[in-house]
């Protein structure tokens, strides 16, 4: 099963502060918009989002269907095929897409110990 490119997203208290410090790590801003409270940020191969003000936890992120370029991939497993596998391997879930709809869509679990995963598809 694919899950799709993964990140890590970050709860930051401060956008611009955060910034700087993942810059100074080598850290490149590749995506998002500070105006509306968050940054998607690469090193090579590792992708972090920073979220001023949108959740309490860090989350792990999965994008099914996007490449590590940010583009869409032509052939990819549909998220609400991925929530109807896990659903039959017994996996809970927090929040479901609705499996009726296409295109964009999400659902959200956590592990064993509480920590959120998102599976976000944005097409």
């Amino acid at each position: 099963m694919e899950l799709g490119l993964f990140s890590v997203s970050l709860a930051v208290s401060d956008l611009q502060v955060s910034r700087s410090f993942y810059e100074k790590l080598g850290f490149s801003v590749a995506g998002g918009d500070a105006e509306h409270g968050y940054l998607i940020l690469k090193n090579g191969t590792t992708v972090i989002g920073i979220f001023q003000g949108m959740f309490d936890k860090n989350i792990l992120t999965f994008n099914p269907g996007l490449t590590l370029e940010g583009e869409t991939m032509d052939s990819f497993t549909d998220v609400r095929e991925l929530q109807a596998t896990l659903r039959e391997r017994g996996i809970e879930f927090t929040a479901e897409a609705d499996e009726s709809s296409t295109g964009a869509a999400h659902f959200t679990l956590e592990d064993p110990d509480g920590n959120p995963i998102l599976v976000d598809q944005f097409s």
